[in-house]
């Protein structure tokens, strides 16, 4: 960037759209107190608790033409490890095995994760840096006290790193209050009922459009009878 288009505000947090929306809206003293109050470059230690107890993460990201994907992931309470006040890793669970997440990070590694308390402080916390997708035996070198899941169909392979570079806070005015019932998972099953694969009829849906447009295809295609290529043939002549 020159001189010519540096703005001051480019060393606020945020991009330049969120600013000019600011101005035009008459939000920027509110804005840059915020950023002054709220945002960290590091977890704090009350953010670490948070993290920790925490069994939902949602997770944007976007390709290296910025189409963006946004994913949850889920475990059991403390699933997102806290490595240090600027390193969180979440696993990466047996999926569909599209990789869409992991396949953006490795076009563009910025990622933006998103954890909400639903049920006792109605409270969320953003986590916004660089990530890196690395092998399971690789962190445990790095990591000795990373703790090894015991179900096995909910080990990971692969884990997610994101080094910090925003932590702030995320309002509580408009979080419903949710109640968390227990539930039972097939863990490692590719089994489509217990996934939920299907759930919105996309593929059903998919196979009678298909079946419809091959019978049209059939019907377009059929062999005229000899007296309907007789009156084509003249009609044409």
């Amino acid at each position: 960037m020159t001189d010519a288009a540096f703005d001051p505000r480019d060393l606020l947090p945020g991009s330049r759209g969120e600013h000019r929306l600011q101005e035009r809206l008459g939000t920027t003293a509110r804005a840059e107190r915020f950023y002054d109050d709220q945002v960290r470059d590091r977890l704090l230690p009350t953010m670490v608790d948070f993290v920790r107890r925490m069994s939902m993460l949602f997770v944007a990201t976007s390709d290296g033409h910025g189409e963006c994907d946004s994913s949850l992931r889920a475990g059991p309470e403390g699933f997102v490890e806290v490595l240090d006040e600027r390193h969180v890793a979440y696993p990466e669970y047996r999926g569909n095995g599209v990789m869409a997440s992991l396949g953006n990070i490795a076009e563009n590694p910025h990622v933006g994760l998103m954890m909400v308390d639903f049920v006792e402080d109605l409270i969320g916390l953003h986590v916004n840096g660089t990530a890196r997708v690395v092998e399971d035996a690789e962190l445990r070198d790095e990591y000795p006290d990373l703790p090894s899941d015991p179900v096995p169909g909910r080990r990971a392979d692969l884990w997610v790193v994101v080094e910090v570079e925003e932590a702030y806070i995320h309002c509580r005015k408009h979080i419903p209050r949710m109640v968390p019932a227990d539930r039972r998972r097939r863990w490692g099953t590719d089994a489509t009922a217990p996934k939920g694969g299907d759930f919105f009829g996309s593929a059903a849906t998919r196979r009678a459009e298909q079946a419809a447009d091959a019978a049209e295809g059939d019907r377009a295609t059929q062999v005229t009878s000899p007296a309907d290529e007789r009156e084509g043939a003249g009609a044409a002549s």
